[in-house]
């Protein structure tokens, strides 16, 4: 049910981006989905790809620093109130969610977003207990014909 994110850590300047891409792109490394964020002083490009360790290997390789995360896909209702129904399932469990973003997958009228939380186990337990549905990695590469 959890499956790992790259956080790629870059200077926050102009052509900082293409080249950890490029590398990930000649290695055959496909970017399935991701998410920028930045600071004043760098940015973090947040990916989710098939083959994780390899890609992790790769950039570490071309020497950017690289963390591994934990994130759970979840899938939501892409309707008014879908996600704030989903909210209220985390408020109720007093689940903490770090951060979110979408996943550009979206299958028979529901969305999926990657979610960051401090206690993962323990938002998937409290999303199954809701019959909220949590998508694994398997699935989820499948979905995408990985």
């Amino acid at each position: 049910m959890i499956l790992k994110q790259l956080s790629v850590f870059l200077e926050n300047k102009p052509g900082t981006l293409s080249a950890p891409c490029r590398a990930l792109a000649d290695a055959g490394v496909n970017i399935q989905t991701f998410a920028l964020a930045d600071t004043q002083k760098f940015g973090i490009l947040r990916l989710v790809v098939h083959e994780w360790e390899k890609a992790r290997r790769v950039l570490l390789e071309g020497g950017w620093t690289v963390k591994v995360t934990d994130v759970v896909a979840i899938e939501v209702s892409d309707t008014p109130g879908g996600l704030a129904s989903l909210f209220e399932v985390f408020e109720r469990a007093s689940i903490n969610v770090e951060y979110m973003y979408p996943f550009t997958a979206k299958q028979e009228g529901k969305g999926l977003m990657l979610f960051r939380f401090d206690d993962p186990d323990a938002a998937v337990k409290a999303l199954q207990a809701n019959k909220v549905s949590v998508v694994g990695t398997v699935e989820l590469f499948k979905r995408l014909g990985n």
